[in-house]
Parts: structure tokens; C-alpha cells; sequence
């Protein structure tokens, strides 16, 4: 999954840098050069590497169909129902897990005003598997595990990062249930939590736990509160960086910057996760390790023109919030996602629909 140079990270990827992919022991000699699914945001110091240089470096292709080669892998996608585990890790208020849960809860919601999360979604639902079943219309939210006494410490690695999902799904008392193929697990850390490359790399990720670390095969998506460490990066447009002068922060349209900006990460990640949960199904590229998913190529575009340090049009609230999706009660910003009918990246508030 990662705005003016900016990124928003969520499965996956940064600018610069590919998303980290994890794997076992035999694949353990191979996670030393994968970097996790990433998204765009505003890096102080970007590095090129090999899917900027087959893809741009940027990969943001609105209208540039002939440049992108999304291919389907014949690996399994969330064609089933899909349910959210999430693992609230770390010190989190009552009021940010409530516009995590709503933005969730929105993407199946059929009775929002458009342009609407669930309008977004559909998108995604283009994608099918090898006998042609869809991605599936439902998302819902699911058990829920709180992990508020740090049980793994402040400072996360990738690979303890599946130690505390093992752990909410082992757990003696209320164990998160177990379901390889329609569990989406999603880690959300506190702000006041440091995760191995965060921010310097990533604001998200997506992968799978290892049956050597966790018992079993689950995709699963990290993704930090940037509020404390690097809004200007994690949080953009919300919060702007220091090193760019001049550039003024968006309204966030749910009064939380770390949360909302968190949001269009989130969104980044199960989108990716639906379409890419093994890393064997769809994205671009010839590499798996360096996977460029549906979500990475339209990194930064939240509206009709954007590219580059352009979001693209946006739409602004009587309150002066910044946003171009409805939830069922709440307004988010969350960027497009790759449409492989049309060969551009698409979002319910496009100006042409």
C-alpha cells in the first residue's frame, strides 16, 4: 500500500518503496528483500526501486491504460462473505474505533448518499477468481479483540507483528475465530506504537501469517495511527510535512487527523487483501515479491484529474471538511482503486459517472 510526494500507505505501499512481504522459513531468506504492500505519501527521502522503475515513479495511472499490465495469477480471492477481525492494539478512544467500525461497516451499506463508500467498492467487486465468482458485495464486521496493555510491547517488527494476531486468536479467554477464507484480520496500532518502518516506509501493509508463527494462513493488514509520529506523511492532507513550505492541511471531515487519515490506508488494505490475499492473484508486475496491486496504482488519487501531488477533485462540507465518500452517517477520504474494465483508476465521485 503511500500525497504531495505523498502516500497513503495501506497494504500497502510507499512511493519508493514495495509493500514487505513475509513468509516462512523457506521464504524467510526471501523476506529479506521484499518490502511491504504499500501506499503514496509525501516521503522526505525517496529511494527508486524495481517497480518504480517498470511503473513510474509515482504509479499513479489514471487514463494511462496502455502502460498498465494488471494480470490475474489464478490464486484465491474473497469471493465468499467477507468478515473484519479487528485487533485494537495499544490505547485507542471510544469515538476512533466508532469511525473505524462506520467506515467498515460502510462499504456493504446500500442506503448511503452517493457518491458513497459502497459506490467505491464496487470497484473491487469486478474482480473475480478462476471460475468467475466476484469478489463479494459483503463486508461486516466481526469478533473484535482489545490488546490494551501493549501484551507485545511499543515497538513492533514485522514478523512479531503476527506474534499479537497469534495471540488474539489463541487467546484463552474469547479467542478471535479462525477462518483462512473469508477472515480479513486487521492490526490497528495506537498512536503511541512503533512499527518497523513505519513512516519511513510504510503507513500499511497487507500479507499473510505463516503456519510456523500463527498455526495457520490468514490474510491479515497492519496499519498505525500516524497522529504522534508522522502525520504530514501517514495523515496527508489532513496534516502537511514540515519540509514543504507554504502547503496548507485539509479539514478532516471526522475531527480526528491520526483516524482519518488512517481511513483511506484501511481501505487501501482490504481492497488489496480482497483481490490479493496470498499475493498469487491480481496485480502487476512479473515479480510476486514485488507485487503492484489495485490499490498501489492510484496511490494518491482521491478525484477526477489527480496524479502526481493532485489529489483530484474533492468534495468540501458546509463545516469546511475535506471528503469524497459518504458512509452511512460519516463523510471519508479514501482513494480510488484500479478498475481493469476500463484500464483507470475509478471512485463513485468522478465527475464523468
Amino acid at each position: 500500500m503511500t500525497t504531495m510526494t505523498m502516500m497513503i500507505c495501506c497494504v500497502q505501499r510507499c512511493p519508493a518503496t514495495p509493500a514487505p512481504v513475509l513468509l516462512s522459513l523457506t521464504v524467510l531468506s526471501l523476506f529479506l528483500f521484499i518490502s511491504p504492500v504499500i501506499g503514496w505519501r509525501p516521503w522526505p527521502h525517496q529511494k527508486i526501486n524495481a517497480s518504480d522503475l517498470e511503473f513510474g515513479g509515482s504509479k499513479k495511472y489514471e487514463g494511462s491504460s496502455e502502460f498498465v499490465h494488471l494480470k490475474y495469477h489464478m490464486g484465491p480471492v474473497f469471493t465468499a462473505n467477507i468478515t473484519v477481525h479487528t485487533i485494537w492494539y495499544g490505547t485507542w478512544q471510544k469515538a476512533q474505533k466508532r469511525i473505524i467500525r462506520e467506515f467498515i461497516n460502510s462499504i456493504s451499506a446500500v442506503h448511503s448518499k452517493p457518491p458513497a463508500v459502497s459506490g467505491w467498492w464496487k470497484t473491487v467487486q469486478l474482480y473475480t477468481d478462476q471460475t468467475g465468482a466476484n469478489i463479494s458485495r459483503s463486508v461486516r464486521l466481526g469478533p473484535e479483540k482489545n490488546d490494551r496493555f501493549y501484551s507485545h510491547g511499543k515497538t513492533l517488527t514485522r514478523l512479531s507483528i503476527q506474534s499479537v494476531i497469534k495471540s488474539a486468536v489463541t487467546a484463552r479467554t474469547r479467542p478471535m475465530p479462525i477462518s483462512p477464507k473469508s477472515g480479513l484480520y486487521l492490526l490497528l496500532t495506537s498512536d503511541d506504537v512503533y512499527v518497523q518502518d513505519f513512516c519511513g516506509q510504510v503507513c500499511g501493509f497487507h500479507y499473510f501469517t505463516f503456519p510456523s508463527i500463527v498455526g495457520f494462513t490468514l490474510p491479515y493488514a497492519w496499519v498505525g495511527n500516524s497522529a504522534k509520529q508522522c502525520p504530514g506523511t501517514c495523515a496527508y492532507p489532513f496534516a502537511v510535512p514540515d519540509y514543504i513550505p507554504g502547503l496548507k492541511p485539509l479539514k478532516s471531515p471526522n475531527g480526528d487527523i491520526g483516524v482519518d487519515g488512517m481511513i483511506s490506508v484501511i481501505g487501501h488494505e482490504i481492497a488489496e487483501l480482497a483481490t490479493n490475499p496470498l499475493v498469487n492473484a491480481w496485480y502487476a508486475g512479473p515479480d510476486p515479491v514485488f507485487p503492484v496491486e489495485i490499490a498501489d496504482l492510484c496511490e494518491g488519487i482521491y478525484g477526477t484529474g489527480g496524479g502526481g501531488s493532485y489529489t483530484g477533485q474533492l468534495l468540501n462540507g458546509h463545516d469546511g471538511a475535506t471528503y469524497n465518500m459518504n458512509g452511512i452517517r460519516r463523510r471519508f477520504l479514501v482513494q480510488w482503486v484500479w478498475n481493469h474494465v476500463v484500464n483507470y483508476c475509478t471512485g463513485p465521485n468522478a465527475l464523468d459517472q
